[in-house]
């Protein structure tokens, strides 16, 4: 499964309810692999390849950790307590992921 994979497959899951009156942008650095961002503006939700300067919030990890965060099998915040997830920016929209794109 590519990055591409992992990130269509949250846009799937887009909830959007939960982004009612959100202007966010979220950035995903993978490691070992392609850096996506998720715009979220006002219910909507566009995936962009590559960095995008206007990120609120920067995730970092491999491939591995984000296939098992979007799956469920992973933990996101046990992910981060082990230092396989890093954030940058505001946290607190890191938190916001798992109400946007439920598992």
């Amino acid at each position: 499964m590519s990055v591409a994979d992992i990130i269509n497959t949250m846009q799937s899951k887009f909830n959007s309810s939960a982004a009612a009156g959100l202007d966010l942008v979220f950035q995903f650095n993978i490691e070992d692999g392609e850096n996506y961002s998720l715009i979220v503006k006002d219910g909507t939700c566009e995936v962009q390849q590559g960095e995008n300067p206007n990120a609120n919030v920067t995730l970092i990890m491999d491939k591995e950790t984000l296939k098992g965060i979007t799956s469920g099998e992973t933990d996101g915040m046990q992910a981060f307590m082990s230092g396989k997830l890093r954030a940058e920016g505001d946290m607190m929209l890191a938190m916001k992921l798992s109400e946007l794109f439920p598992v």
